[in-house]
């Protein structure tokens, strides 16, 4: 699929949205650490724990930057731990699927589960922290701050179904609370099914976040209070089966592993007053918080892994840069002072403060695409391992199309597609088309004609034409392939290239003037569009690309770029460029009736051109229409062309001076 496709919602649901202006045109440089007082003062330990209960997206993938930066802005180390206590949901290939995602993201954890990691707080991984857990649950029974609950899941259903025909939420009412500990004992002794939940106080514990300052006002529901329901939070701590749920884990485990700073969604502020409970019945100190807002499509819903949204893999597979994928994702929720947004990950490090913004932020895909061009263009000038990369990706990608186009319809591809030559065109191509690059497909979709020959178009007035000045215009331009076919192989460079069409326009754009009946003289920028917009439709086939005398040179055009080669498709290499022409008749011809080849009509116009040879032009054309009744006819024509040519270079410079007005 390509990259247009998910920008316009398709497949990824991502939002088509710009709510404000992103172009940048600073390039992307070293950014000096700046000073900033939020940041902490000593080595700062973060985590990112996620859970294999479905792939990395992109809220979850700006969740492990954001800790990532803050370790590493600081000296400090990043953490990476798998929260899989939740089995039934855990999918086969999750854990093996973050390490990957996260590696190629460039996000490298110094401490935490995966291969070759490891780390002195270990196991990183929570379903092997199972009897930590079930002895911190304990502590907590002996200490009162928690409490067994018999409920059966029955009964606990109901209580939830009477309070929201209330209009009340479904919290506990602590009937269990009230049983003596000596009973609870005795039926946990004997295998009556229990869970252990925390006994939250009344008034929860408030908290100072980064970002949004004072949280956890405790607030009264006074409609609970009026229709005298108790409702009690009080979350349950450790399950039946003895496996831990989030709340408990989380703090030990944060605990344990020494962090000191969490940055996480703003959907878990309502948790933290639990978790700062926790913390105070153990008696420990807690991590700071600093909850961001989510990321959220344009139906102002959020981003999440159990529905796909924007699995991290997908936009590798499209060709992302994962340097740009983090750029990206670190504009949303964080804010800067610089005049660019376009900062690689070590220009974030060294930029990166805690100044997060408040509020959730809705996606913008077009800002993508402008980081994407950015860091094209980087490594294309660098020209380091990244630009290498790049083409090989590229080259992947285009022989892949050329393997699974139903236009080829099992032809054979010549060797030139398995070897040096189409690198060197894509590398060609990408240096001088990277300031547009976006993915290879597109690439290739706006840049086939480099890399194939497509059926060549009548060269006539396009019936669609406003501009009477390209009305006007086009036969006289048309005679721009003759100059173009005197052009010698080794001179067919990009600087000769655009000093040929430039001296050629001052000539064609006088010429149309002498000619002109009416009053007022054609303005030469309307004939330069004229003869870009022939040029590009003649060579190009009317697409996009760069100027069109660095697109000819990349093409290392050495024939007439009107020739027409058979209506077939096939990839231009060196064999089909060069030792397998085909001289067919052109379509521009067929309107005089003539049944000349392309070498006869060259020599036939570059003679004409010189009165000084009109006698000796006249015998010989004659004599090559004559000749090129046959088939040997029409070689031994060509062949004395060339020989005209090349003994009369006085003819050269007759087409020099007199440009497009050959006739």
């Amino acid at each position: 699929m390509r990259l247009r496709s998910f920008l316009a919602y398709g497949e990824y649901n991502f939002p088509f949205r710009l709510s404000r202006a992103f172009a940048s045109t600073s390039r992307l440089g070293k950014v000096e650490r700046q000073t900033n007082q939020q940041l902490p003062s000593s080595p700062a330990r973060t985590r990112f724990a996620p859970s294999p209960t479905g792939y990395l997206h992109l809220g979850s993938l700006r969740t492990a930057l954001f800790n990532y930066l803050l370790a590493k802005a600081t000296g400090g180390q990043f953490l990476l731990r798998i929260e899989d206590t939740d089995k039934k949901r855990t999918i086969a290939d999750g854990e093996q699927r973050l390490y990957s995602d996260l590696r190629w993201a460039g996000l490298q954890w110094d401490e935490g589960q995966g291969p070759d990691v490891g780390g002195p707080h270990g196991p990183y991984k929570q379903s092997e922290r199972t009897a930590l857990y079930q002895q911190h649950a304990e502590k907590l029974l002996q200490s009162g701050h928690a409490y067994r609950c018999f409920c059966p899941s029955e009964k606990l259903n109901e209580l939830a179904r009477r309070r929201a025909s209330l209009g009340l939420p479904s919290d506990y009412d602590r009937t269990c609370d009230g049983i003596p500990r000596e009973l609870s004992d005795e039926r946990a002794s004997v295998g009556d099914p229990f869970v252990i939940r925390l006994r939250v106080p009344s008034e929860p514990p408030e908290y100072v976040d980064i970002v949004y300052g004072v949280v956890g006002k405790p607030k009264h529901n006074k409609k609970a209070q009026n229709l005298g329901e108790a409702l009690y939070e009080d979350p349950v701590l450790l399950k039946s089966d003895g496996v831990p749920t989030y709340h408990l884990a989380n703090v030990v485990d944060d605990h344990h592993m020494d962090i000191t700073h969490v940055v996480r969604a703003a959907e878990w502020m309502s948790s933290t007053p639990k978790h700062l409970t926790l913390y105070n019945a153990f008696g420990w100190k807690p991590p700071q918080f600093a909850h961001v807002g989510l990321l959220q499509d344009s139906g102002r819903q959020k981003f999440s892994k159990r529905k796909g949204d924007l699995d991290i893999r997908r936009f590798g597979e499209q060709g992302i840069f994962p340097e740009a994928l983090l750029n990206y994702v670190a504009l949303y929720g964080w804010s800067h002072n610089h005049k660019s947004d376009v900062l690689s990950l070590s220009d974030l490090i060294a930029s990166f403060d805690m100044k997060f913004t408040k509020g959730n932020t809705i996606v913008e895909p077009h800002k993508l695409l402008y980081l994407q061009k950015k860091y094209a263009t980087k490594y294309a000038d660098e020209g380091g391992p990244e630009f290498e990369a790049l083409v090989e990706r590229v080259f992947e990608a285009i022989y892949h199309e050329f393997e699974t186009a139903s236009w080829h319809s099992g032809a054979q591809y010549p060797n030139a597609l398995e070897g040096h030559e189409l690198r060197s065109r894509v590398a060609n191509v990408l240096k001088h088309t990277a300031k547009n690059y976006t993915t290879p497909p597109d690439f290739f979709d706006n840049y086939s004609y480099f890399f194939y020959d497509v059926p060549l178009p009548e060269l006539k007035e396009d019936p669609g034409e406003k501009s009477s000045t390209r009305r006007e215009t086009w036969e006289e331009l048309a005679s721009m392939r003759d100059v173009l076919s005197y052009i010698q192989p080794e001179n067919w460079t990009e600087s000769n290239l655009k000093e040929v069409i430039s001296a050629s326009l001052e000539d064609t754009h006088k010429t149309i003037n002498d000619r002109r009946d009416g009053p007022d003289p054609i303005d030469i920028k309307d004939t330069y569009k004229a003869l870009q917009l022939y040029l590009r439709r003649a060579i190009a086939r009317g697409g996009s690309g760069p100027a069109m005398h660095t697109t000819m040179a990349l093409l290392e055009l050495k024939h007439p770029p009107y020739s027409a080669r058979g209506n077939r498709r096939k990839i231009r290499s060196d064999s089909s460029r060069y030792h397998k022409r085909e001289y067919k008749k052109s379509p521009l011809l067929d309107k005089f009736g003539h049944q000349v080849t392309i070498g006869v009509y060259v020599m036939g116009k570059v003679i004409f051109a010189s009165t000084q040879l009109l006698y000796v032009s006249l015998a010989v054309t004659v004599l090559c229409l004559v000749l090129s009744v046959g088939i040997f006819g029409r070689v031994i024509a060509m062949y004395i062309a060339s020989e005209m040519i090349e003994m009369k270079p006085a003819l050269h410079g007759v087409v020099k001076n007199r440009g497009l007005a050959a006739e």
